[in-house]
């Protein structure tokens, strides 16, 4: 079971079909995905984590909408977070594995929410936002994700994360008006190939 939900949500992932999938569907997938990464500490978890609330924001038709994939988002990563421990991070280094080579990675988020994807695409958000506000680095979701777990497996049902951008009555600041040049927050890194001899 597990395993159909990693492939499936890596296939979601994928750049061509998500643009089928609905905005709910969209924001379900990334949090399955970002579960993942959480629950087996990949190194680019936090990078995940601000593309995956950058695309849900900026894709946003309204408030309400995104209000509500924000919460889809937060209780998916919750679940599958919380099957990861109770499978023991069985499969965790393969997981990990697929989870650094997303194409998710190679898009570029802009400091107004603006994000390139790696098919070129340009998301524009209908109200640009400040893209620094949208997550911590230094949250650790892990680890108190870890303590809620620990505090009583028995009762686990479903296990809800609340951050700063689901609080009530907090909202994303909008972006100040710049002259010029966008801050860009996340971007591909360049890899250098060393060439071989045929």
């Amino acid at each position: 079971m597990k395993r159909i939900i990693l492939i499936l949500a890596l296939l979601v992932i994928a750049t061509p079909l998500r643009a089928q999938m609905s905005y709910e569907d969209e924001a379900r997938a990334l949090g399955i995905v970002a579960g993942q990464g959480l629950a087996c500490g990949s190194s680019k978890y936090d990078t995940f984590e601000l593309l995956a609330r950058a695309i849900i924001l900026t894709k946003s038709p309204s408030d309400a909408l995104q209000n509500k994939a924000l919460k889809i988002f937060t209780e998916e990563k919750a679940n599958v977070f919380v099957t990861q421990q109770l499978n023991k991070f069985a499969d965790c280094p393969n997981i990990v594995k697929r989870f650094d080579v997303q194409d998710i990675f190679q898009a570029t988020l802009y400091g107004d929410g603006t994000i390139k994807m790696p098919d070129g695409q340009i998301l524009t958000p209908r109200v640009p936002y400040d893209a620094s506000m949208i997550y911590d680095k230094k949250s650790n979701d892990r680890q108190r994700a870890t303590a809620i777990y620990n505090q009583d497996k028995s009762h686990i049902k479903k296990v809800e994360f609340k951050d700063a951008s689901m609080q009530a009555g907090n909202q994303i600041r909008p972006a100040k008006a710049k002259g010029g040049s966008q801050k860009i927050l996340s971007s591909p890194k360049k890899i250098s190939r060393k060439k071989t001899k045929k």
